[in-house]
């Protein structure tokens, strides 16, 4: 009787001094998975990878994140938003699956209905699914993200945020109402047993406020799904650090430039779910993985909300095959699972679909080519190197980059444009070589300034090899015909 009085007083004192207990965990062992992508944040943007503080614009949300996981420091994507986005939910290179470029409003890529999505791979072994934010696979109806796998979608950015500028020059060049309606993008929702209703349009206005809106939907996810007895996975698509980079009033100056307020605004939003994640008393089994689509891109005549972004010690950027433009910031944390700290083996977005799989036991899809190779054991500190030694890149369809080991290789070397200013990524150029590719040796030369084939032509072998490997997959699974807006086929 005493001792059962002593507790009632201790519990009744924690509350007093401001100490809560967490709400009741989940009942399943299975770990809930939240993926936040970020759009266009470069290597040197966020403060662990040599940015945030030092250029003005802290990161100490994403930065402690960092600490606490994995800080994987050559992790790559592919060089847009489409494939990278692409490559995450297939777990394959997105040539595989038609989406090698990005989806243009009135371009005809879309994800197809017999695809396998990370939204599938989780239902299939009974997750609650959902997804807030950027979607950019595809706007058709088989594409939506609650026809592939996703319980509900809400502030959907089903395109990209580019196209909230689009309605003013179509003004301006006396464009229809009508031709306007059909073009300026919109903010969706819905459910896998219903259609996506139209929100609101997707205006310039309204760009300052998205960023917010997924952060509460995603919020709001997270404390109703961490009341149930399934897991969940969580999918949040960021909007920053897209141009243009609005943001809220209280945001607005926080930097010395606006793509520093939208860096320093992403941080805030992901700290709100992180601490949604703590205070739903479901941290210690929740896998947070933090990761951006692609790099910026500084010199391609963007709107002012490009200047001042980052990537870091190395050459390219967003819509290239170069260093630049595909190794950005990532970090995965699962707390007494994955040890903490920085980590420079070798990991791509595809990698996380079979990863994934392995740990929640869901079945990986054997009628199909998957790229990714399983990270488990790496991630998770029980072997010393990654299983991933190589990595090939398509722009524009084309093979464009491969990279073994810490070597680049480009069969049509990258150039910048003429003109005043030049420019460089997606509104570059890749140029017919002479014979011999030229190869690059990162570590020494992350700005690809240095040729070292002379000497190291041994390097070819390993390329070849490489190649006859992707080659015979495509024999037995032919790639399906890809979107070039440069090669329209006319």
């Amino acid at each position: 009787m005493k001792t059962q009085k002593l507790l009632s007083i201790a519990v009744s004192c924690l509350f007093i001094i401001g100490i809560t207990i967490p709400m009741q965990a989940q009942k399943s062992k299975k770990p809930n998975v939240v993926i936040m992508l970020a759009d266009n944040v470069g290597w040197g943007d966020i403060g662990c990878f040599g940015g945030g503080e030092v250029r003005g614009m802290p990161t100490p949300q994403i930065d402690k994140l960092a600490s606490e996981g994995m800080q994987m420091t050559q992790f790559f994507v592919e060089p847009g938003c489409t494939p990278s986005r692409a490559a995450l939910l297939l777990g394959r290179m997105p040539i595989r699956a038609g989406l090698a470029t990005i989806i243009i409003g009135g371009t005809p890529n879309t994800l197809q209905a017999d695809e396998v999505t990370l939204g599938e791979l989780f239902k299939s072994v009974g997750y609650n699914t959902g997804i807030m934010g950027k979607w950019h696979v595809g706007s058709e109806e088989q594409s939506w993200p609650t026809r592939q796998g996703f319980d509900e979608y809400k502030v959907g950015i089903i395109e990209t945020t580019d196209g909230t500028l689009y309605r003013k020059h179509m003004e301006r060049q006396g464009m229809s109402n009508e031709a306007i309606e059909k073009t300026v993008p919109r903010i969706w929702e819905g459910t896998s047993d219903s259609e996506l209703k139209m929100v609101r349009e997707y205006t310039v206005e309204y760009r300052k406020q998205v960023e917010g809106d997924i952060a509460n939907a995603s919020v709001d996810y997270i404390n109703r799904m961490s009341k149930e007895d399934e897991p969940f996975f969580l999918y949040v698509g960021w909007s920053h650090a897209h141009y243009p980079n609005y943001v809220p009033e209280e945001f607005e100056g926080k930097a010395s430039h606006p793509y520093g307020d939208a860096i320093m605004e992403l941080d805030y939003r992901t700290g709100q779910v992180l601490d949604a994640i703590e205070k739903a008393g479901i941290e210690d089994n929740t896998i947070v993985i933090w990761i951006s689509d692609n790099a910026n891109g500084n010199s391609q005549t963007m709107p002012q909300g490009f200047i001042g972004s980052n990537n870091g010690p190395f050459r390219g950027e967003l819509g290239d095959a170069l260093e630049g433009s595909l190794r950005v910031p990532g970090m995965i944390k699962w707390p007494g699972k994955i040890p903490a700290g920085k980590n420079n083996g070798m990991v791509s977005i595809q990698d996380f679909f079979p990863t994934l799989a392995n740990i929640i036991g869901a079945k990986v899809p054997s009628d199909r080519p998957i790229d990714g190779v399983d990270q488990t054991n790496f991630f998770m500190g029980k072997q010393e190197n990654s299983n991933r030694e190589h990595l090939l890149t398509f722009v524009n369809n084309e093979l464009a980059g491969i990279r073994w080991r810490q070597y680049r290789m480009y069969p049509k070397p990258f150039v910048a444009t003429f003109g005043n200013p030049s420019m460089q990524g997606a509104m570059g150029n890749r140029v017919e070589g002479n014979e011999l590719m030229n190869i690059y040796d990162i570590k020494m030369d992350p700005k690809e300034e240095i040729c070292i084939t002379a000497d190291n032509a041994w390097i070819y072998r390993q390329y070849l090899g490489i190649i006859a490997e992707y080659k015979k997959s495509i024999e037995k699974y032919p790639n399906p015909a890809g979107v070039s807006l440069s090669k329209p086929g006319f």
